[in-house]
């Protein structure tokens, strides 16, 4: 199927999901663009793709530059962020989706203090205990407020990443976990609540859903197997 018939389909599994839920929430739709060429990018945006998901900033420092004909595209870093890249990663998205630790939400707030603006960001928080997995433990409360209280980042909400397991139960239990801990931080945060949930991607957005997710990032489902060889920017160069 096309690309657009693709984005139909998840579409409508999307508003399905949010029917069944609930907790009344409206999903966002974040397409996973990692690896994909200009060409792609572009039919999506056309398709009516307004935000998008990237995490390799040495690929996107030139990828990015292809997109000045497309307005209101918002581009959203859901990688690993090596404190060594905070500066450039900054310059080139618009949001931030996995703080995955005070020691780098510091980095950044001290990079943006010095600039005199803010950005927006998720915290990542490792619900499934994998080690191979980033983020703030769920129990590390203290650190998810003090990164929170941080001036120069405008910390929206929670973003997880759903554990290998193919066992729905466990999946549902990280997913309900982490809607759990926003709940908590909320009640310990007065001024600044929280309001995002960014769980759920192609193999499990659906269960995402029904636990309350407000942000799903969707690859597979919307252009299909990812290429891992080297991506063609607009004028035909590759990264």
């Amino acid at each position: 199927m096309s690309l657009k018939e693709n984005l139909s389909i998840a579409k409508d599994q999307i508003r399905s999901a949010e029917r069944k839920a609930a907790h009344g929430q409206k999903v966002k739709l974040v397409a996973g663009t990692k690896t994909r060429d200009f060409k792609t990018i572009n039919t999506a945006y056309e398709c009516g793709v307004k935000s998008i998901g990237e995490n390799r900033v040495q690929e996107d420092e030139l990828k990015f530059e292809s997109f000045e004909k497309m307005p209101g595209l918002e581009k959203r870093f859901i990688g690993h962020l090596q404190s060594n890249k905070a500066k450039k990663c900054l310059a080139l998205f618009d949001t931030i989706d996995s703080i995955h630790s005070l020691k780098v939400a510091k980095k950044i707030n001290n990079h943006l203090a010095q600039e005199e603006r803010k950005i927006k960001t998720l915290l990542e928080v490792n619900m499934s205990g994998d080690q191979q997995k980033h983020g703030f433990s769920p129990e590390n409360i203290e650190d998810m407020i003090h990164t929170i209280s941080l001036k120069a980042l405008n910390v929206e909400g929670l973003m997880t990443i759903g554990p290998v397991s193919r066992d729905e139960k466990e999946t549902k239990s990280a997913f309900r976990g982490l809607r759990e801990l926003k709940e908590r931080l909320n009640s310990e945060i007065k001024n600044a609540p929280l309001t995002e949930l960014s769980m759920g991607m192609s193999g499990d957005f659906k269960i995402a859903i029904q636990e309350g997710s407000t942000m799903v990032r969707l690859g597979t489902v919307l252009f299909g197997k990812r290429n891992e060889g080297e991506v063609k920017i607009k004028d035909g160069s590759k990264v």
